[in-house]
């Protein structure tokens, strides 16, 4: 299920109100958006580009949990209860956002229900999102896993070139084994046995899918 945009499902007048209250800010692949455990001072809005989300487990390494495009609200979950951020995020090319203070982001979403209905409209498409994601790439075998989420990334941040996709990779192989729950060495054997079929092949960073029906005859 792909997720809704917060900034493309507002109205004219719902996007002038927000950015009212927001400035203009561009951040360079590898900036730092937001650092977890960090207290929430800002919502911010992509307006283009992409970012990761990011994990830290309990031994000290990181996990890519999600990817967010054009579109997208991160730092949104700060701003309701004000706690903690519960994620790093991180550019992952160059981006452009408006950048909204959390205090005043929340005020205005409780004048405006309209706004505020269109974030839970968000939250619970993510939420949803999450436990497919749960579902589909935590069971079955680990071919099953690594296509589900080479089509998940497919999906999230793909970029059509004739008949094939192009898809910028969030993290190192091992990242993305465990985003899948499989060992690094079971996500690159997967991966060789896509390249050598000819439905994908791999470049420093990036993935080309060139027949997404099979990764889709794989995944069911």
């Amino acid at each position: 299920m792909e997720t809704i945009g917060f900034w493309p499902a507002l109205s004219a007048a719902e996007r002038g109100k927000v950015a009212e209250l927001a400035v203009r800010r561009s951040y360079r692949r590898g900036d730092v958006v937001c650092q977890e455990g960090d207290h929430a001072a800002v919502v911010v809005l992509l307006l283009s580009g992409h970012v990761r989300i990011i994990n830290a487990t309990s031994d000290g390494r990181e996990v890519v949990v999600a990817v967010r495009g054009t579109g997208d609200v991160v730092g949104e979950l700060g701003a309701i209860d004000g706690q903690p951020r519960s994620a790093t995020v991180e550019a992952l090319d160059e981006v452009e956002a408006l950048v909204v203070p959390a205090a005043r982001f929340a005020a205005l979403c409780r004048r405006e229900s309209s706004i505020s209905w269109v974030l839970l409209l968000v939250l619970a498409a993510r939420l949803r999102d999450v436990g497919k994601q749960r579902s589909d790439i935590g069971g079955g075998t680990i071919a099953r896993r690594v296509a589900m989420q080479l089509m998940q990334l497919a999906v999230e941040q793909g970029v059509p070139e004739g008949d094939d996709i192009v898809v910028a990779i969030p993290g190192t192989q091992a990242e993305l084994a465990m985003t899948a729950a499989i060992s690094r060495e079971s996500w690159a054997r997967a991966t060789r046995d896509l390249r050598r079929d000819g439905v994908i092949s791999t470049s420093r960073g990036r993935v080309v899918i060139h027949r997404m029906e099979d990764l889709r005859r794989m995944a069911r």
